[in-house]
């Protein structure tokens, strides 16, 4: 019964991820707005404020985000969202936007069938999206910020799965084969929609190679980095029910760390990972 569910949901994703008009998740509709400014070449620091402040909850953010730890080792504060976007990067604001975009749709009513894995689901992803910030720019010496959002949607396909089950009570009830869609499938999912927002090609690799199991011998790039970084979320912070699906090997990350330097690398983004959950609200 429920594989033939499942069957139909991945049928209509597929027919919907493949025509000329994607039909976007209510979720993504700010995220979407986001991107498509900024697209343009000429959109500037008071046009782009004028849109983050029309949305109450991400101008919140920013602020917070700006106001953080990890972003503002000085301590001055910023109150107001022009210079909460100049301190953080215009780029930042797309990483907010799917912050705000996630943590409306685990609000809402659709989601609260599977209230206890959204809720690990999102620790995991804001654990992955800090680590993969602190381990671009302490190992692979690549663009940090590009690595938090590409940390911050690696799972976006998990939420959007859940949001399109949602509408199919006999799979929500089937709690083993929800599971195995949800592994299965996320990481293609993720990369369609990734793509449809018009990501760009590394990010979409890094996505949609994240849970391809290989030797990583040295970080350099950016799937590296995320690959590693959901590696670590794993062992502390990892979204997927043991009962149905086993424990994630995580073992690849003693074939590249000792002990003693995984436990440091750990120890020395806490701070850090700790401060970018808050500034993004996980």
């Amino acid at each position: 019964m429920s594989n033939a569910v499942t069957f139909r949901i991945l049928e209509d994703i597929a027919k919907d991820l493949s025509g000329e008009e994607i039909t976007f998740p209510t979720f993504l509709d700010i995220t979407f707005q986001v991107r498509t400014a900024l697209k343009d070449p000429n959109l500037n620091v008071d046009q782009l404020a004028k849109l983050v402040g029309a949305e109450p909850l991400m101008s919140a953010k920013i602020i917070r985000m700006a106001n953080s730890v990890a972003l503002n080792p000085s301590g001055r504060e910023i109150a107001d969202v022009k210079n909460a976007i100049v301190r953080v990067g215009m780029e930042a604001v797309r990483t907010v936007s799917f912050a705000v975009a996630m943590e409306q749709l685990l609000k809402s009513k659709q989601m609260q069938p599977f209230e206890g894995i959204s809720k690990r689901l999102w620790e995991h992803t804001a654990h992955v999206a800090a680590l993969s910030r602190v381990l671009a720019r302490k190992l692979a010496r690549i663009n940090g910020d590009e690595a938090m959002f590409t940390g911050l949607v690696h799972d976006l396909g998990v939420f959007y799965l859940m949001s399109r089950a949602a509408n199919f009570p006999e799979l929500v009830a089937d709690k083993v084969e929800l599971h195995a869609l949800l592994v299965g499938w996320h990481d293609n999912i993720g990369h369609a929609l990734l793509s449809a927002l018009g990501s760009p090609e590394s990010v979409l690799v890094a996505v949609q190679e994240h849970e391809t199991d290989r030797e990583v011998k040295e970080i350099k790039t950016l799937s590296d980095v995320l690959y590693v970084a959901n590696k670590i979320a794993n062992r502390t912070a990892g979204w997927r029910d043991a009962q149905y699906d086993g424990e994630v090997d995580t073992s690849v990350l003693d074939r590249i760390f000792d002990a003693e330097t995984l436990a440091e690398i750990v120890a020395e983004s806490e701070e850090e990972v700790q401060s970018l959950k808050a500034a993004l609200g996980g």
